[in-house]
Parts: C-alpha cells; sequence; structure tokens
C-alpha cells in the first residue's frame, strides 16, 4: 500500500509533467522531471509522439509553401533551384543537389545543387546502378546511409568516389523524382559529418521530390506549350508572309509580262525591276559590257561565280545568272536594296527568266536579220545575177554604195563562233554598214575611204570580246568591185595571220612588201615611196644621193668602208650619211624586218620607168 505522503508525492510529480506537456516542453525535458518512472516513461512517449507530430505538420507547412513557391516559377532552371534550396533548408544537410535522366546516354546528371563547392562534383554523371544515386535510380527507390564510405550496398566507381570525396560528403539520401511511371531524377540531401537520416526526414525528401517532379514535368509541359504557341505564331507570320510574298511576285510578274507583250526590251525590265524593289538594278552582257542600267547603277568589277537561277550577294551586291539551261547570256545585278526578304529574291529571279527569254526573242529576231544580211553578201561577193538586181538587194538593206565605201574581212580565233563575229561586226560597224557572212568569213561593207583605218578600228571594237584580224580594201564604188575586193581582202587578212599580225587590222597597202603579193593590183610605185619616201625627198631638195648610199651601204654587207670604196668618197661621208639616213627614217630601220623591205623598195625603184 502507498500512504498518503507517497501519494501526495505521486500526484505532484504527475502534476508536473502535465505542466511540461502543456508548455510543449522538448522530450528531453519531459524525461529529466521528477516523476514515477511509469508516469515519466508515458509522458516521454507523449511529448515524441506530439514532437512527430509537430514535424510532420511542419513538414506539411513547408511543402505547402514549397509547392506556393514553385507554382509561381515558370522557368524550369529556376524551379530546379527552388526545389534543391527548399530541401536543405527543411532537412537541414550541409547541402542538397538534384540529377536529372537522360534517356539518350542512360544516366543521370548533375543539374542543380545548393551548398556544394565543388567543380568536379558539380559536373559528374552517375551511371544508372552505380554509387547510391545510381541505386536509387535504376530501383525507383530511396536509399540512405550514414556513412557511405563503409556501406557495402552501393557499387562505388573512381568518377563518382573522386567526385563525393571532393566535395567532402560522408551521410547520403537520395530519393527518385518519379510522375506515374516516369522517372525523371533523383533528388539528394547529404552532410559532411555522419548522421543517420531518420525516417520521418526520408519521407519529407521523398515528399518534396514528388512534389518536385510534378512541378517539373508542369512546367516542363507549360514550357512545351509556350513553345508550341511561339512556333504556331511564327508559322501563322511565315505563312503571312509568304502569301504576301506570293501576291508581290505576282503583281511583278504581271508588270514583267505587261512590258513584254507590250514590246519593251531587256533596258525596259532592268528599269522596272529597279523601281519594284527601291534600288538600283544593272544587265551585264558577258563579256562585261554594261547592257543597260538604271539611274544610279555601280556594277562590280569582279563578283563570285554565279550558278544558273542562284542568287549570290557579295558586299552589298545581288547577283544572278541570266541564262538558258545551258547557256550564260548576261548578269542581272542589283543594289541599293540591303538584304532582300523572300518576296524580293523571287522577284530578282523572275525577273532574270523573263529577261532570258526577251535575250532569246532578240536573238531569234537578229538571226533571222543576220540570214537575210548574208544573202544579200553572199550575191554580191558572188556576182550573182545582174548589177541592177545586186544594186537593189543593197540598198533594201540599208547600205549606199553610191558612197565610197571599204570592204572588210574578219576572220576570229578558234573560239569565237562566226555568228557571234557577224552580229560583233554589226555592232561594231554601227548604221549604213552591211554584215554578212560568205564561205566562213565575215564580209563588211563599211562606209568610209580609209580601208586601213577602218580595219584597225573594227578590229580594237570587236577584238574585246575575242581576237580578231581585219583586212581592208578600197575605197570602193558601186557592187561591181566587190567580187575583187573581196579576193583581195581575203587575202590581206590570211597574209596578216601568216606574218604573226593576229587580232590587227590592216589594208594591203600597210603590209610593205607582202601588199605587193596579195594585193590584187600592186602598185610598186606606191610601195617605193612608202619605204624611201623621206630619202628621195630629201635628195630632191639638196641635191644629195641618200637613196644610193643606202644601196651600196646593203651591196657592201652593210660595211661603211666598203661602201666607201662603191662611192668613191671618204669613209666618214658614208658615216655621216648613214646618220642623216638614220634621222629620215627613224628608229629600227636597221632591224632585219625593216632593212628587208627598205632593200626591196631598192630594187622595185630600179624596176620603176625613169622620166
Amino acid at each position: 500500500m502507498v500512504d498518503e505522503a507517497q501519494r501526495e508525492g505521486t500526484g505532484d510529480g504527475a502534476l508536473g509533467l502535465l505542466a511540461l506537456l502543456a508548455d510543449d516542453a522538448s522530450v528531453a525535458e519531459v524525461a529529466a522531471a521528477p516523476a514515477p518512472p511509469e508516469a515519466r516513461e508515458l509522458a516521454v512517449r507523449v511529448a515524441a509522439a506530439r514532437e512527430v507530430h509537430q514535424r510532420r505538420e511542419a513538414g506539411l507547412s513547408a511543402l505547402l509553401e514549397t509547392a506556393r513557391a514553385l507554382a509561381s516559377e515558370s522557368d524550369t532552371g529556376q524551379v530546379l533551384d527552388a526545389i534543391v534550396r527548399r530541401a536543405r533548408a527543411l532537412i537541414g544537410t550541409d547541402l542538397t543537389y538534384l540529377t536529372l535522366y537522360d534517356p539518350e546516354a542512360g544516366d543521370t546528371y548533375m543539374r542543380a545543387t545548393d551548398g556544394s563547392i565543388s567543380a568536379a562534383f558539380q559536373s559528374v554523371r552517375l551511371e544508372l546502378g552505380a554509387g547510391l544515386g545510381g541505386l536509387v535510380a535504376s530501383t525507383r527507390k530511396p536509399y540512405w546511409t550514414a556513412d557511405y564510405w563503409n556501406d557495402d550496398r552501393f557499387r562505388h566507381t573512381t568518377d563518382i568516389d573522386g567526385a563525393v570525396s571532393e566535395e567532402g560528403i560522408i551521410a547520403i539520401c537520395g530519393t527518385p523524382l518519379l510522375v506515374e511511371n516516369d522517372f525523371v531524377g533523383v533528388l539528394f540531401a547529404a552532410n559532411r559529418t555522419p548522421r543517420p537520416f531518420t525516417r520521418e526526414e526520408v519521407g519529407l525528401l521523398g515528399n518534396l521530390a514528388t512534389l518536385a517532379a510534378v512541378t517539373l514535368v508542369q512546367t516542363r509541359a507549360l514550357a512545351d506549350a509556350e513553345s508550341a504557341l511561339a512556333a504556331l505564331s511564327e508559322a501563322h507570320e511565315t505563312v503571312r508572309q509568304y502569301a504576301d510574298g506570293i501576291e508581290k511576285a505576282a503583281a511583278a510578274h504581271d508588270r514583267f509580262a505587261s512590258l513584254v507583250l507590250g514590246g519593251g526590251g531587256v533596258d525596259d525590265l532592268t528599269h522596272a525591276l529597279a523601281d519594284l524593289l527601291g534600288g538600283w538594278a544593272a544587265l551585264v552582257d558577258e563579256d562585261g559590257s554594261v547592257r543597260s542600267a538604271s539611274p544610279g547603277a555601280v556594277v562590280p568589277q569582279s563578283f563570285p561565280d554565279l550558278g544558273a537561277g542562284r542568287l549570290v550577294t557579295a558586299g552589298g551586291v545581288h547577283g544572278l545568272a541570266v541564262a538558258t539551261a545551258d547557256e550564260h547570256l548576261a548578269t542581272l545585278f542589283v543594289g541599293g536594296t540591303g538584304d532582300l526578304a523572300d518576296a524580293d529574291r523571287r522577284t530578282v529571279e523572275r525577273a532574270g527568266v523573263v529577261t532570258a527569254l526577251v535575250l532569246l526573242f532578240e536573238r531569234q529576231a537578229a538571226d533571222t536579220r543576220q540570214a537575210a544580211r548574208n544573202r544579200v553578201v553572199s550575191e554580191l561577193v558572188a556576182a550573182r545575177g545582174p548589177e541592177e538586181d545586186r544594186v537593189q538587194l543593197v540598198r533594201s538593206a540599208g547600205t549606199d554604195t553610191d558612197a565610197p565605201f571599204c570592204l572588210l574581212v574578219l576572220r576570229g580565233d578558234a573560239s569565237t563562233s562566226t555568228r557571234a563575229l557577224a552580229l560583233s561586226a554589226s555592232a561594231a560597224t554601227g548604221d549604213g554598214a552591211l554584215v554578212g557572212v560568205h564561205e566562213g568569213d565575215v564580209v563588211a561593207l563599211v562606209p568610209g575611204d580609209d580601208p586601213g583605218a577602218l580595219a584597225a578600228s573594227v578590229a580594237a571594237r570587236v577584238g574585246r570580246r575575242g581576237e580578231v584580224t581585219v583586212s581592208g580594201v578600197g575605197p570602193l564604188r558601186g557592187v561591181a568591185g566587190i567580187p575583187e575586193a573581196h579576193v583581195e581582202a581575203a587575202r590581206t587578212v590570211a597574209a596578216l595571220v601568216a606574218l604573226g599580225r593576229r587580232g590587227e587590222g590592216a589594208a594591203a597597202t600597210q603590209l610593205g612588201f607582202a601588199g605587193l603579193i596579195v594585193g590584187s593590183d600592186p602598185d610598186v610605185a606606191s610601195y617605193v615611196t612608202r619605204e624611201l619616201g623621206p630619202l628621195l625627198g630629201y635628195d630632191a631638195r639638196r641635191g644629195t644621193d641618200l637613196v644610193g648610199t643606202l644601196a651600196a651601204w646593203f651591196d657592201a654587207g652593210r660595211s661603211p668602208r666598203h661602201a666607201a670604196g662603191r662611192l668613191h668618197v671618204h669613209v666618214n661621208t658614208v658615216a655621216q650619211r648613214l646618220e642623216r639616213i638614220g634621222a629620215l627614217l627613224g628608229d629600227g630601220w636597221q632591224e632585219p624586218e625593216r632593212s628587208l623591205e627598205l632593200q626591196l623598195a631598192l630594187r622595185m625603184r630600179a624596176l620603176l620607168p625613169t622620166d
């Protein structure tokens, strides 16, 4: 039996325990209170249960607060950073971190950390099944340890252990991030000193992981939805721009078509393109000459290679090859527009197609006209039909043979087609000339009375597109002398080529002694005068004999001493005369080619009749 004093003491101890419990005393405080063992044990159990409930309540409150905080985040990176910060604050560990699953690599990689100090740890990857995290990832179950290094449940690897060691981690708790059956990653809490994890802490970390996984998936879904919406908006804008571009290109096509149907040429198309784009445009022929240009055009001196139908941009200038399937016709340049939108690029490409068609039409018309001229030239050169008919043919072609004209023969190199040479010659000789093709040669009847000058001029102008040799005969009047003039011109152009004077233009009279051979009516007197004229004139004015001295010098093998003997004068006299001869004939008179001409002229002079 317990006496009255003991009952009173027991009552006082129980009341004290109740008072402690009412004041939310800790388990340690309740356990240290004076009271009967049975009452104290019961009070400790009550205090411990109350602390568990309080921790659970605090955890739930923290979870709710975390959920509210995460709900306000829309960026995936910010969500992950918020998760590891909350986990560290709730669990109270030295650091927390989160890894995400990489389905392509089949492992997890570090994505967010809080409290980490090691760069190697922050970049480590965990293969499934390796280390504590790898085991969590492979089993989809939480694992924890108070001493990672001495826990043989985990497969240690060099990479993982090196990173964990550098971070100084000893105690680790990891729990998977799962959404239904989808594995997202692993959430970790770790300590740098040994620390046991209670089931309540593991459960709290698991709840955080679940909340994090759901939030992460929702955030990703929201980001995907926003991306899809942005892509849809971009696609809508692209469709709108494409529709605008089609409408703009159609309007450009209508304008180009109207110009062509109205008889417009490439010049009209070039100006229309510049007007549509708000800049300048220029069409350049294959040889680099500008065929058409709008005001302000600055044609580049060099430009990258152009593929057929492909617009190329360099130095703020856009270039397009105007071409058929197998031939480059010209180049279209556009500038002063900045970067071209797709619609504008299509406009330039459409302009290139239309320009190619117009050029082909122009070529076909030019070929038709040229074929007619070829027939006229062949009739004249071959002297077919009555002379009156030939005169009428020339007049119908727009050439006046009553006025002085010269006949030219043009021969190009192997790379130049006869058709192209005829077209170039027509452009070079201008209005009033008649250009045609006869037996492979280009023949031109050109107004003028100086065949040598005309031949040289045409050779220079046409030669810009390729080496062209031109001979000239004339002046002529009427059509009767055309066949003979053609024969002489053909021989002269052949002589020019044989003498190594390709690419030059000259008349037979300008070929020296060779002109006497190829000319149809050799004029020996004129040849002698051309070669020896300065000496003959000097002798006539001064009563000297420089011509005789020159002949004696050549006959003496160019020896002044032997020439002096032949002339019966002093050698110094010969030297002085040779000096005067050089001054009259000019530099180079002793060169082999000029010396040959002088010797032949001296021989020819001896054959001329004397007055």
